[in-house]
């Protein structure tokens, strides 16, 4: 008889989980039509099946959370380490203005020609150094640009071994438009607190 009981429980729990994926389903296709045209061609009844299947326990919200706070770390984290070296040219600069100002208000007038030339003289070696602080603005934005698409890639493999729908390593802009699309559809209906997970079965 348990057991006449417990296969109930069990189709109680498939019509339940259906019910919940319909609902998300639902919710998922009427998010779409808030998207352009193009995109929501591409995103089929089946792949929005699908992702409301990986949507079911609750599990790919939080991993998007996760993902979305790591992302927002690491882009405060690149941003300070480019602002610092703003800040450290920046001193350099300033110092060697005060340098000269300084030196330019202690001089004796018949001396300033001779002052001048000779900070003059120092700033060609200067312009050098400015040359070099461009450079290393560039790489510091290329290595920023760099750490920000592997974690693009870090993102995607992660939600690709999760089972979301849609989500795979690629650079190709079409698709990563429209897995940003993918993500925002996910956060939407985050936002909007659709139930999730065995709780809501």
């Amino acid at each position: 008889m348990d057991r006449y009981a417990g296969a109930g429980d069990e189709a109680a729990d498939r019509a339940r989980q259906q019910e919940r994926h319909y609902q998300l389903l639902s919710a998922l296709q009427s998010l779409v039509k808030e998207l352009p045209s193009s995109f929501q061609q591409r995103l089929s009844y089946t792949t929005l099946s699908d992702l409301a299947l990986a949507l079911l326990d609750g599990t790919v919200f939080e991993i998007v959370q996760g993902l979305l706070e790591i992302q927002h770390l690491t882009e405060k984290s690149l941003y300070n380490q480019r602002l610092r070296l703003q800040n450290e040219h920046r001193v350099l600069r300033q110092a060697l203005r005060q340098k000269h100002l300084e030196a330019q208000q202690t001089c004796r007038p018949h001396n300033l020609p001779v002052l001048q030339a000779a900070q003059q003289r120092e700033l060609e070696p200067w312009q050098a150094m400015e040359h070099r602080i461009r450079e290393e603005q560039q790489a510091m934005d290329r290595k920023i640009v760099l750490e920000l698409d592997r974690k693009v890639a870090d993102q995607q493999s992660t939600l690709e071994k999760a089972g979301v729908a849609g989500f795979y390593v690629t650079t190709n802009p079409q698709e990563l438009t429209l897995q940003m699309n993918l993500l925002e559809l996910i956060r939407k209906l985050q936002q909007r607190g659709c139930p999730v997970g065995k709780a809501a079965l």
